[in-house]
């Protein structure tokens, strides 16, 4: 299939292109991978005037600390991600988490900012910042803006970004030493885009949790943090009955939506099934149970 007639733009900087998103706003889209663009096009699901390509540009390329905090810049594959030493020193639930997305093809293509800016509620990569918190430093002909992660999403396919923004750079703060780190999903083959999963971290200070967050994707419109799970947590000593506890607390609240890949009470199961898997591996993790 082909896509419908557009205008090809190839930004060579990030000015250049925030340049072009300014003149052509609505009538604009950024491609970066493609992976999920190009598919969209070519089904008529998405009919740009202007396609702003910024693959070219070199300064959107980057795996850095910036105040402490691991810097992945909009360009980076996700597969750099995937085998950054950086961010498996700072942040290896993203790199858990990208292993995950697609197969090792589309990962040399799909880019970090572009799934982070598609907002797919099943992707694996939003759900992972929520959990890990931080910003998205967003760019426009106006200047730049900050935008917590938790502010991000606001819909399927739907995000805080406005028509002439660039996203820029996604900002992972660095969890404490020890912290344990888990990313599970049901899928219905590998690659697939999760029915559930769930992303915790999980830090334990004097036997009691002092720090601990658990974010979900594949059951609801957005990826969403499990507030309850965490309040339940919070301040106690682990157990098997505490994570159960927990995983039930987290679902409990989910409303879920029902399609071909399973019911609303299938969904609500299955999360808190690997809710608790999830914070029984990073508790393993916490202890140095498992690597």
């Amino acid at each position: 299939m082909k896509p419908p007639p557009f205008t090809y733009h190839g930004a060579a900087s990030t000015s250049e292109a925030v340049a072009l998103l300014a003149e052509y706003r609505d009538e604009a889209r950024v491609l970066a991978g493609g992976q999920s663009l190009v598919p969209l096009m070519n089904f008529r699901l998405a009919r740009p005037a202007h396609l702003v390509d910024i693959n070219r540009i070199a300064e959107l390329n980057y795996i850095r600390l910036v105040d402490g905090a691991l810097a992945i810049a909009a360009g980076v594959r996700q597969s750099q991600l995937e085998h950054s030493a950086e961010a498996a020193r700072h942040a290896i639930l993203l790199t858990e988490a990208v292993n995950l997305v697609a197969h090792p093809p589309i990962r040399h293509r799909g880019t970090v900012g572009g799934s982070l800016a598609h907002a797919d509620p099943a992707a694996e990569l939003p759900a992972a910042a929520l959990a890990l918190g931080g910003e998205v430093v967003l760019v426009s002909s106006r200047g730049e803006r900050k935008v917590p992660v938790a502010d991000f999403f606001q819909g399927p396919f739907t995000t805080a970004m406005v028509a002439d923004e660039l996203l820029a750079e996604y900002r992972a703060p660095a969890w404490p030493a020890g912290t344990g780190h888990a990313f599970l999903e049901l899928s219905r083959t590998h690659g697939n885009f999760a029915v559930v999963g769930t992303a915790a971290l999980l830090h334990i200070d004097g036997g009691r949790v002092d720090r601990v967050a658990i974010a979900l994707c594949g059951v609801a419109g957005t990826p969403v943090r499990a507030q309850a799970a965490e309040e339940r947590l919070q301040g106690e000593v682990p157990s098997a009955a505490l994570l159960e506890s927990a995983a039930e607390a987290g679902a409990a609240v989910l409303e879920p939506t029902s399609d071909v890949h399973g019911s609303a009470d299938y969904r609500r199961r299955i999360a808190k099934v690997f809710v608790r898997r999830a914070l029984e591996l990073a508790l393993a993790r916490c202890k140095g149970e498992r690597s």
